[in-house]
């Protein structure tokens, strides 16, 4: 059973929403916390300070038990006005940079035997609709932890990777400019808080993947079983939403 008191969690994308109610919730169970948060608009700089961030969180808090990638941006955009450009970016934000993070801060957290999450998102396994760039991201990340789960496990390192999938979390980047407007029924919102006791249930357990809610894995579960009737769902489901909203 793992136990977070006494451990040093690091939690990216730790200013507002998720990332700062898991700070909390970690900190409020004992954990010693590092926090850190980037804008997007800084992202050549922040991909190339990742290193020396690390070496710096690392040092600083004494060594790092459990890292928290769950810094991220959306993109809602339609493929018809999808460019390269936004596609590469969302993309170096959302699954360069943490892997990039991981990577660095690896040696350390092998040594230490500790834990990586990683905050995905339903999006990576219902892929919705104006959000291809955004899904792709999370699905990129989701099978990375997959393999990376694996890769230690075989080389028994005792570290374990964990996966987050939220679904509709009453966050700021429903809100953010430069994006389509949510095909979300944000009255399902759920608020921070209400991702802080999944996770450290995970931690203390070991489970590779969870939902947030749980409920979501049967849909996840309906998908796979039938993806040509869930892809006319979700295309009903979009004509719906746009012709009321």
């Amino acid at each position: 059973m793992y136990e977070l008191a006494g451990k040093k969690v690091l939690v990216t994308g730790a200013s507002v929403g998720i990332g700062a109610a898991l700070a909390r919730g970690f900190a409020e169970r004992g954990a010693i916390v590092g926090i850190c948060a980037r804008r997007e608009d800084k992202l050549a700089e922040v991909l190339a300070d990742l290193e020396a961030f690390a070496r710096r969180a690392d040092e600083e808090l004494g060594g790092i038990d459990v890292l928290v990638n769950n810094a991220g941006v959306p993109k809602r955009r339609g493929i018809l006005e999808l460019t390269p450009a936004v596609v590469e970016e969302v993309m170096a934000i959302n699954y360069f940079s943490p892997v990039r993070l991981t990577l660095a801060l690896l040696p350390g957290i092998v040594e230490r035997q500790g834990r990586i999450v990683n905050i995905s998102s339903i999006a990576a396994r219902l892929g919705p609709g104006t959000e291809s760039a955004y899904s792709a991201t999370k699905a990129a990340i989701t099978a990375w932890s997959e393999s990376i789960a694996v890769d230690l496990a075989l080389a028994d390192t005792g570290v374990k990777v964990h996966v987050v999938n939220p679904a509709i979390i009453d966050t700021d980047l429903f809100h953010l400019p430069d994006n389509d407007p949510t095909i979300a029924d944000l009255s399902m919102a759920l608020p921070v808080e209400a991702m802080v006791e999944p996770v450290v249930e995970q931690l203390r357990s070991g489970e590779f993947e969870i939902y947030v809610p749980e409920w979501f894995r049967d849909i996840v579960a309906g998908k796979l079983e039938n993806p040509d009737q869930f892809l006319e769902g979700s295309i009903a489901y979009l004509r719906e939403r746009t012709a009321t909203g």
